[in-house]
């Protein structure tokens, strides 16, 4: 590779084709390069905006003039864009009162030929009138082709007819792939300047290290030499009593010479083994006794010896200062600063493309209308946004509508209705968040499947979207709000919102995975209030309630958080729930409530009992003695008002509801308490909250999917297996269960709720 001095890739452009891959990148100004890798140098944390005050857009080597800005950003920001190129043209008034068209800059990469047979093509076609001739005056000043109008035609018009019909206007294609490290990546223009000034510095260092080896080469030989100088007639005898000049060199490198005034440029040197001894005196190296029996006489001279010292002197001081270089990062970079302003010096040149700002040019987010939009997940990573308005209002007991054309292995596992302006963060199960606004998802039809998010985000191989959140839409308000994540090894961290208000397009880091939570995985994110309680269940049928605001706010986003819950060998949790806290409610109430409501249950379902294998708990859910008070139905009205219920599935088909109540508030890092009494086998595969009007999706590993109405399953305690929801054949299970609310556009088929998991299991 060679040392280029300068932001080449970018300067002079690139573009080519290759299996499976291409890069299109225009050229830009040297001067304005250069400006944008000081400033960064200054200040690494500068934003692609702050870049575009320095480097406002490409600048084509022929000129002409580039429309608007947004293409601009969006090339600069996301890699990709179009930016919109406009041959330069002005209008003359010629002969006879007719005006005509002079073209002085045409389009990068166009042929002028070719533009001249495609006006004249136009003309022929009288696709344009109004053109009485095309010629082309062009010499070694420039370009000038000249289009003559009829008396009667209006060049305004004529000219935009030209700009939409033939390359007078064209687009360039912004594509900025680009090898980083030996692999493919869409580099935006701060990584593009960011990876040309790691390899500035790391030419910078391999050269100054080239430099310092050679001045160390060479002021190892002054050091003899100085030697020499210094003690010149014992070397002189020593010389003239050697019978041949080995012998002469092995007695010079056999004696200790004192070497008081050149032990600091010794020490420089740093040669390994070539040290001054504890006495002062240094042993001559091979090299050194060469070069001093080379010595001409001449260079005995008093002049030519201050000349050997003046030389030493010098070389000592390049000698520190490459030393300085290498062990200052700051002085690394003044003197990139200062090369790379020398070659704008000398090279730099006015640009050459003027950037119009369209006056019809708008913000593209403007011109998207705001309207409330139905947005699709389902189960196969598959995402979709519908309008609210493709879904009439049908009375209760409707037929619904078509919904989302799934394939047999999928279903719809989210769903919320968010406007067209919402940021939507979307968790991977690496612990990576994306960002995009509703209006970046895939517009389609209810019946349509939607688009894949691998087609979206840029996923790496099996990495998979665990959670989707939309933002409230007011911004004032994420200053105010917490996020809560829990991971598969019982970690939970609290985070505020505003943490990930800024996501650029190749994500952010959510939470690491490294060290020894290598093996961890995101399972859970949602919003979260200091007035709610989360609610942790596991694989092996334990489940933990604790106090969101016991759980501190972290300010970094490194770390997996605290312990939420304590894993038995082999168990996981695979879901984190939010509840009302009930902080307001006494313990004796809650069990007094849970009392009279299950003997309720029971006496109304006693026959059912019996016939469908529903084990009921006889005694009150906490471990403390049940009081004898009897609630007033007022009291227990409230209560009941309040009461939220969890939904608990089995990979064996079994499951209940039960009430949240039930879950008692204990302290975060413990065992927790039994979730579901998995005494006969299975294990816990989806646990979350429900409503009486909701439904849920079970799906086996044998690919039965089915569906069912909430109310349709028991409510049973927290100890106790349930009722049987799906027969499982022998050897298949439950392998995951999702939500679907009642407001799902049309066909039921959603997730209600506003953030959840796309996988239930």
């Amino acid at each position: 590779v060679l040392p280029a001095a300068f932001p080449n890739l970018l300067a002079n452009g690139a573009g080519g084709i290759a299996v499976g891959m291409a890069t299109n990148i225009p050229p830009h100004n040297l001067g304005e390069l250069i400006d944008a890798c000081c400033a960064l140098i200054d200040n690494p944390e500068l934003t692609i905006a702050q870049l575009m005050e320095h480097v406002p857009g490409p600048d084509f080597p022929t000129g002409a003039t580039i429309l608007g800005r947004n293409g601009i950003r969006a090339a600069y920001e996301l890699g990709r864009g179009s930016v919109i190129m406009r041959a330069k043209t002005r209008i003359e008034e010629g002969r006879g009162g007719r005006e005509s068209i002079i073209i002085s800059e045409i389009p990068y990469q166009e042929n002028k030929a070719r533009l001249h047979e495609r006006i004249a093509e136009v003309v022929r076609d009288k696709r344009v009138e109004g053109i009485s001739e095309v010629r082309d005056e062009s010499d070694r000043d420039g370009v000038r082709m000249v289009i003559e109008l009829k008396r009667d035609a209006m060049a305004d018009v004529v000219l935009n007819q030209l700009y939409r019909f033939t390359p007078l206007q064209t687009s360039f294609g912004v594509n900025s792939l680009a090898l980083d490290g030996g692999r493919p990546k869409l580099m935006n223009l701060k990584e593009l300047l960011e990876a040309f000034i790691r390899f500035r510095a790391e030419v910078i260092t391999r050269r100054t290290k080239f430099e310092l080896n050679h001045a160390r080469d060479r002021a190892h030989v002054l050091v003899g030499l100085a030697i020499a100088v210094a003690n010149i007639d014992e070397v002189i005898a020593m010389i003239r009593r050697a019978p041949d000049p080995v012998v002469a060199r092995e007695r010079l490198m056999a004696k200790e010479w004192p070497a008081a005034d050149v032990a600091s440029l010794i020490l420089l040197i740093a040669e390994p083994g070539r040290e001054v001894a504890a006495d002062g005196t240094y042993k001559l190296s091979e090299a050194q006794a060469r070069a001093i029996l080379e010595l001409r006489l001449q260079r005995l001279t008093g002049l030519e010896r201050d000349k050997i010292a003046e030389e030493l002197g010098e070389v000592a001081k390049l000698i520190e200062g490459y030393l300085e270089l290498l062990g200052d990062r700051d002085k690394l970079f003044a003197l990139m600063r200062k090369e790379l302003l020398e070659i704008k010096e000398q090279f730099a040149t006015p640009r050459r493309t003027e950037i119009l700002d369209n006056e019809f040019e708008q913000d593209i987010e403007d011109l998207i209308q705001r309207e409330d939009m139905a947005v699709t997940v389902t189960h196969g990573g598959y995402v979709k946004r519908v309008p609210v308005s493709a879904y009439r209002a049908q009375r209760r007991g409707g037929k619904g509508r078509s919904g989302m054309a799934t394939r047999e292995d999928d279903f719809v596992s989210s769903l919320f209705i968010a406007n067209t302006h919402t940021p939507v963060l979307f968790f991977s199960s690496r612990g990576i968040v994306y960002k995009l606004k509703v209006w970046r998802l895939p517009l389609g039809a209810p019946q349509a499947r939607g688009k894949a998010f691998v087609n979206l985000l840029p996923l790496s191989e099996g990495e998979t979207i665990s959670a989707v959140m939309p933002m409230p839409e007011d911004e004032a308000s994420w200053s105010t709000l917490h996020v809560m994540f829990a991971t598969a090894r019982g970690g939970v961290r609290r985070n505020e919102l505003s943490d990930f208000v800024s996501v650029n397009q190749s994500g952010k880091i959510a939470m690491k995975f490294e060290g020894e939570d290598a093996g961890d995985r995101l399972i859970g994110v949602s919003v979260c209030s200091e007035d709610q309680d989360v609610l942790l269940a596991t694989r092996q049928g334990r489940s933990m309630r604790f106090p969101v605001a016991t759980v501190r706010v972290f300010q970094s986003r490194a770390s997996t958080g605290v312990r939420g819950i304590a894993l038995a060998e082999g168990d996981e949790v695979i879901s984190m729930s939010l509840f009302d806290s009930g902080k307001g409610i006494p313990t004796e109430d809650r069990d007094a409530y849970l009392r009279q409501s299950r003997a309720l249950r029971q006496a109304e379902n006693a026959a059912e009992n019996a016939a469908e294998n529903v084990e009921e708990d006889a005694a009150v859910p906490d471990d403390t003695a049940a009081p004898s008070t009897m609630l007033s139905p007022e009291r227990f009205a409230e209560l009941q008002a309040k009461e939220e219920f969890v939904l608990t599935v089995a990979s064996s088909g079994f499951g209940k509801r039960t009430s949240a109540y039930e879950y008692r508030v204990t302290g975060r890092g413990g065992k927790g308490v039994e979730l579901m009494n998995l005494a006969k086998g299975g294990e816990i595969v989806a646990a979350f909250p429900v409503l009486d009007s909701d439904q849920i999706m079970l799906v086996t590993d044998g690919g039965t999917l089915i569906r069912c109405p909430v109310d349709g399953i028991r409510i049973a305690g927290r100890a106790t297996r349930g009722v049987r929801i799906v027969n499982v054949s022998e050897g298949e299970r439950v392998v995951s269960a999702v939500r679907i609310g009642e407001d799902d556009g049309g066909n039921g088929n959603g997730n209600g709720e506003s953030h959840s998991e796309t996988n239930g299991g």
